[in-house]
């Protein structure tokens, strides 16, 4: 099963909804506010969780820093609603697209899929 964290741009409605149809998931905002990209990637790591975010700053992390990380999803669309936000991790849950060792690239309507060394 797919465990998630949340990142703390990730609204808690969002969060709630996934949790509702039993997508494991936590979010920053309500446990650990604050936390640093970093601390948030090691947290992740620690709980063996993929990072969901909209923070760009997470693919220099990835790949110019190159910091272990199990996962990371980038939202790369402005939300018109929290069920948006849903719908997309319930697509990629659903299609299993490979997020493990993975930075997805999530758009309105495609995913971009690249593999973490």
């Amino acid at each position: 099963m797919t465990k998630l964290l949340a990142d703390e741009n990730i609204p808690i409605k969002a969060v709630e909804a996934l949790k509702q149809k039993n997508i494991d998931i936590i979010s920053i905002l309500q446990t650990s506010p604050g936390l640093s990209d970093q601390q948030a990637l090691e947290l992740a790591n620690r709980q063996g969780r993929i990072l969901i975010t909209f923070d760009t700053d997470f693919g220099k992390l990835a790949f110019k820093e190159k910091l272990k990380m199990k996962g990371v999803i980038l939202l790369r669309f402005i939300p018109k609603s929290p069920q948006q936000i849903v719908k997309r991790i319930e697509y990629l849950i659903a299609s299993e697209i490979p997020m493990e060792n993975s930075f997805l690239i999530v758009r309105e309507e495609s995913v971009r899929v690249i593999k973490l060394k």
